[in-house]
């Protein structure tokens, strides 16, 4: 998979390069025309409405395409993440099991990627070699975890999302919930041809485990004894990419200074709002970055997702009276208590800490906000487009820079 430059240029290029037809005729398979959006989407660095004013300028697509289905699916998690808040860490109904049948603590093997299933093995090593995964290849993965070896989808989900260089808590964790059959109605099963079909050769895994009828494979995933299907205990493994909840040393992100901030108009970034500046700050703003600790002492990133994020706080500082702070929420929120104003982007990562410290303006939305709650994700679409008969009338109401 190719690098993911973070850069305002790199991410409009993507969107340039927006194949529609071939999404939709190839995206699930792992060599499909799939997009590579989601690391500058789930940073900030485009939103969806961008997006789909960029693809729309180069295709006429209907309100039913695959693609803006796909569109969809992440403004739909998002909705759910609105509702429910953390209720999304935590089975949202229980599935073909009882919560108390899986184990909480994903296994050795499956960590380094030494399964003896190479389906499960390769995914585990495109991971750590990109900090990237095909969605066909995370499906696949989240159900070996949870429906043959019996570990909670929670134990998967942190552990994935931690390495994703596009970890978006509410994609990712409700992706396995999914899966798992605590946010659908029936577990998410795969089968050795599902693989061959959609896979290089070298995922292939017939005479496996999962080498059996779909009907083989239900009743393994409400059979409480996990299978490995393999003998792995000998089998090479791969080093686990480190994990930190600090930004690098070289990023020089210092402790929240109040002496900057003081008196001054404060436009407040995170690590969810890297895109374009808005054009009308005042003169004299001044940009604060944050990372908050808070929040990365429970969801600590690989050094890859660090990096992709602070290059990019770089490339800002270059141009931009900024600085960078690390630290708790109430030494942030303690060091710009004496700005003249403080505003920033909504993000329901922060949605704890943010409103306490800033205006918060909402993010760009491709949908219509749904007041009701929506579990199911084509009922949430029909409220959603209601009287809409094209893509770009999902557009209208949404005030979105020319591209």
């Amino acid at each position: 998979m190719p690098a993911f430059e973070p850069t305002l240029a790199a991410a409009r290029m993507r969107v340039d390069a927006v194949q529609p037809a071939a999404y939709a005729r190839s995206r699930n398979a792992l060599n499909g025309a799939v997009t590579g959006l989601s690391p500058y989407i789930t940073h900030g660095f485009v939103s969806l409405p961008e997006v789909l004013v960029g693809v729309l300028a180069r295709h006429e697509l209907d309100l039913q395409h695959k693609f803006i289905f796909e569109l969809g699916w992440r403004a739909y998690f998002r909705h759910v993440w609105q509702h429910r808040g953390d209720g999304i860490l935590t089975d949202l109904h229980q599935g073909p099991l009882p919560g108390g049948a899986y184990e909480n603590e994903l296994t050795d093997d499956i960590r380094q990627g030494r399964t003896g299933l190479p389906v499960i093995d390769q995914a585990v090593h495109a991971l750590y070699a990109t900090g990237m995964l095909h969605n066909h290849a995370r499906m696949w993965l989240a159900s070996y975890c949870v429906h043959i070896r019996k570990l909670h989808w929670r134990c998967g989900a942190d552990w994935m999302y931690a390495h994703l260089l596009d970890g978006d808590l509410a994609s990712n964790h409700l992706s396995w919930q999914w899966v798992a059959g605590t946010g659908s109605r029936k577990p998410y099963l795969f089968n050795a041809d599902n693989v061959a079909r959609y896979a290089p050769p070298a995922w292939h895994s017939p005479g496996s485990v999962i080498d059996v009828s779909y009907e083989a494979l239900d009743r393994l995933a409400r059979e409480p004894k996990p299978s490995s299907g393999a003998s792995f205990a000998a089998l090479p493994g791969l080093l686990e990419p480190q994990l930190s909840a600090q930004p690098p040393a070289w990023l020089g992100a210092g402790k929240p200074d109040a002496v900057f901030a003081e008196g001054k108009e404060v436009w407040l970034l995170h690590p969810w709002s890297l895109g374009a500046l808005p054009a009308q700050l005042p003169p004299d703003t001044v940009l604060v970055f944050v990372f908050v600790s808070n929040f990365h002492a429970s969801w600590p990133w690989s050094e890859r997702r660090w990096r992709f994020v602070a290059e990019r706080v770089a490339e800002l500082s270059r141009d931009h009276a900024l600085q960078s702070w690390y630290g708790d929420a109430a030494a942030i929120g303690a060091a710009l208590a004496g700005s003249l104003r403080v505003r920033s982007i909504e993000e329901p990562h922060l949605r704890h800490y943010l409103p306490t410290w800033a205006e918060c303006q909402p993010a760009p939305a491709l949908f219509p906000f749904t007041p009701e709650p929506c579990d199911s994700f084509f009922q949430w679409w029909a409220r959603s487009t209601r009287g809409l008969k094209t893509a770009a009338e999902l557009l209208a109401a949404n005030e979105v820079p020319a591209w």
